[in-house]
């Protein structure tokens, strides 16, 4: 396992890849075209930005620590009797809201942790909009972010009487809505608040969210990154049985479904099994 030194170190460097990334994808973005769009095998969407941020950090990663393979959403799953035999590895999405993307509402990023052991020990969500990273070091338990204003140390909220619950945009469905019910007994003020890609783990890592349900399929390296910040934040990504999510131990790279959390002062499980 690398040294909190040399965790540091790396994470200087992911900063750079991720800034240049956001570079190439922002010169898509900001082009007077519509987004020119491709279609996966799964049914996804694939842009030229998603192409280019995947080039640029594989290349990246390979001459930063060569030692560690690879998994990213824009390239070839590695059979599991392959990567299952990986202690350590990165997980990637190069660009996280490919659809966000697309209809331009400014809600994407880039994702990189870096897993051992099935857990993410370090991730890093890069906002290439806002210039801005998030950095979780997990056995430091230390969570900040980066800008052009500096380094701010962040931390998930305390919790209180009223809490703040994040959705996705695109995804609700009755298991959702059964959670907010459940929500609504144990708190008598409840706002609903949306946001796409890794953006919900940045805002519960500082605090400006409480929760994340989640009740529709996402793949791991959606989820990767933020966690690693979350849970240096204080927070935890929870699956329905309570215990933290982890990677690389099945052949299908699908989550399960989760609860993201803040609100460290809260007794989630029973509010949650209430």
């Amino acid at each position: 396992m690398p040294s909190s030194r040399e965790l540091e170190g790396i994470a200087e460097q992911l900063l750079l890849l991720c800034q240049q990334a956001g570079e190439a994808v922002l010169e898509i973005y900001h082009g007077a075209d519509p987004v020119a769009v491709e279609q996966k095998q799964d049914n996804s969407p694939l842009t030229l930005a998603d192409k280019l941020s995947q080039q640029i950090l594989a290349d990246g990663l390979a001459r930063l620590a060569p030692q560690w393979p690879v998994v990213s959403e824009e390239q070839a799953l590695p059979d599991f009797s392959q990567r299952s035999r990986w202690p350590s590895y990165w997980l990637l999405d190069p660009l996280d809201g490919t659809r966000e993307f697309i209809e331009r509402t400014g809600e994407f990023t880039i994702n990189i942790a870096l897993i051992e052991n099935h857990r993410p020990i370090l991730g890093m969500v890069y906002i290439p909009l806002e210039q801005a990273a998030y950095l979780g070091l997990v056995d430091e338990g230390r969570a900040l972010r980066i800008d052009h204003e500096g380094r701010k140390d962040i931390a998930v909220s305390q919790g209180g009487t009223s809490i703040r619950v994040l959705s996705s945009r695109r995804y609700g469905g009755a298991e959702l809505e059964a959670c907010m019910e459940k929500l609504s007994r144990h708190f008598p003020a409840l706002e609903r608040v949306t946001a796409g890609s890794a953006l919900k783990f940045c805002r519960l890592a500082e605090g400006r969210a409480d929760i994340y349900p989640r009740f529709a399929p996402c793949c791991e390296w959606d989820t990767a990154a933020g966690q690693a910040v979350l849970e240096a934040a204080g927070g935890c990504l929870l699956g329905l049985d309570f215990k933290p999510l982890q990677y690389n131990q099945k052949p299908s790279i699908i989550n399960p479904n989760f609860y993201a959390l803040g609100g460290k002062g809260l007794r989630w499980v029973d509010i949650l099994k209430g």
